[in-house]
């Protein structure tokens, strides 16, 4: 039997008993990272009365190697207690764990989901938006064509939104958003459950001027639902660049993001 058991964001605090009992009961542990793991059991057993089965077995499952390990596997495999878990959180999330789960469906094996901490739905809950309907789009691409794309898919779907962004990568994400819909109210949760944890409402310039360059920590952007569906993968950088009036621009960009065209002219005039 499969289960995929989540592990906690970041309080150590927010692991079930459920998941201590599947972890202790575990033949095989298969690990994004199997030195995290083993840290993990190492602090459950130092806080709470937690055993693990002697000569447990560590094996490795990334991302980098998930393909070709669930190529090689055999149902047989699973007719020992087999255990999921990520670095953090709920697998299959933006990490390993689906493929196993689909393996299991096509080839009638037994497993099970357990119910845990998961950075998502906690930032979503935490926004406060109201628009209950919500999409979850992982990491946006570095750069080029297809980031521009998944942020314009990010804003202007008509759900509340959420995205995951490096440290390193934030400070852009803001400037892209601001520079898209400056007036869009997004929410930045950082460093979930952990001694850290912070919590950022407001537009995209101002929640930037607020960390002023502090972008160390997990980052969760949550960006409140939009009134209208893009229809265009054309942004409004794209529209900015061609050498059109600023009427006609401003038309362009009501027409892909649904803004009234008059406080887009006006917004446009600003700019300069």
């Amino acid at each position: 039997m499969l289960k995929l058991v989540p592990t906690p964001i970041g309080n150590i605090g927010d692991i079930s008993l459920r998941a201590m009992t599947a972890l202790s009961e575990a033949d095989i542990l298969l690990c994004e990272d199997t030195r995290v793991t083993k840290k993990l059991l190492n602090i459950l057993t130092l806080r709470y009365d937690f055993h693990t089965k002697e000569n447990q077995e560590f094996i490795s499952l990334h991302s980098h190697n998930e393909k070709k390990f669930i190529q090689e596997l055999e149902p047989s495999f699973f007719e020992q207690n087999i255990v999921y878990v990520s670095d953090a959180g709920m697998p299959g999330v933006s990490d390993p764990g689906q493929g196993l789960v689909r393996y299991c469906i096509d080839n009638n094996i037994e497993y099970d989901i357990l119910p845990g901490a998961n950075a998502v739905l906690t930032a979503f809950v935490a926004s406060g938006f109201i628009e209950t309907q919500m999409l979850f789009f992982g990491f946006l691409d570095h750069k080029g064509v297809s980031r521009s794309v998944g942020l314009q898919k990010a804003l202007y779907n008509g759900y509340t939104t959420i995205l995951y962004e490096s440290p390193h990568r934030l400070e852009k994400l803001l400037s892209e958003i601001d520079q898209e819909e400056p007036s869009r109210q997004i929410f930045l949760a950082k460093e979930l459950t952990k001694k850290f944890q912070n919590y950022f409402h407001g537009t995209a310039k101002e929640i930037s001027k607020t960390l002023a360059g502090n972008h160390k920590g997990e980052w969760v952007v949550v960006i409140e639902a939009s009134q209208e569906q893009a229809s265009s993968a054309i942004s409004q950088s794209d529209v900015l660049a061609l050498d059109l009036p600023k009427k006609v621009q401003a038309k362009l960009i009501s027409k892909i993001t649904g803004e009234n065209t008059k406080a887009c002219y006006q917004r446009l005039l600003n700019l300069n």
